[in-house]
């Protein structure tokens, strides 16, 4: 960019270890099989209609079948699945990620975790270039809600949790 300065890369992961984060798995179905990750890069983006961001690395083993199926799912964790969001983010392969854990399916075929907090079953509708990611626009064509649990959550390197007290708003 024209005017700026680049920072070096460690400065800026060490700033972005500082935002706490939810922390999800993200499913594909491929045609040699299901894929998966571990992210903290989701968000909303619209309710109508429905449609969550992911930023992806394409150096992610998931990444070229996602964005080659045009499917994905995105399951919130609870705190209590910490295992499993480490054995998605590491170098296991693809049958042992998916070894843990109770899983299930909706309309995409995207692998849906039983014990999410909540699960979000989508079609790719567009995706971006993020240069060392990309960005996948996901339309949320079916959700599937768990219990309600502490979520797991992910700041300086770590797992964490909180208790948010949960109060009902006010009708007037």
């Amino acid at each position: 960019m024209e005017g700026s300065m680049a920072i070096e890369a460690e400065v800026f992961k060490s700033g972005m270890r500082r935002l706490t984060a939810g922390v999800s798995i993200i499913t594909t179905l491929g045609e040699d099989g299901p894929r998966g990750l571990t992210a903290t890069a989701v968000c909303s983006v619209s309710v109508e209609p429905p449609t969550l961001l992911c930023c992806i690395n394409r150096g992610s083993s998931a990444h070229d079948v996602i964005h080659g199926s045009r499917v994905l799912a995105v399951n919130f964790l609870a705190v209590a699945d910490q295992d499993l969001a480490n054995r998605f983010a590491g170098v296991d392969t693809r049958d042992e990620r998916f070894a843990e854990g109770g899983w299930t399916r909706l309309a995409t075929g995207a692998p849906i975790l039983e014990t999410a907090l909540a699960s979000f079953d989508c079609r790719i509708a567009s995706i971006m270039d993020g240069t060392t990611h990309s960005i996948f626009f996901a339309e949320v064509i079916d959700v599937r809600l768990g219990a309600e649990a502490p979520p797991l959550l992910y700041f300086g390197g770590g797992y964490g949790s909180f208790a948010a007290e949960v109060t009902q708003p006010s009708r007037s």
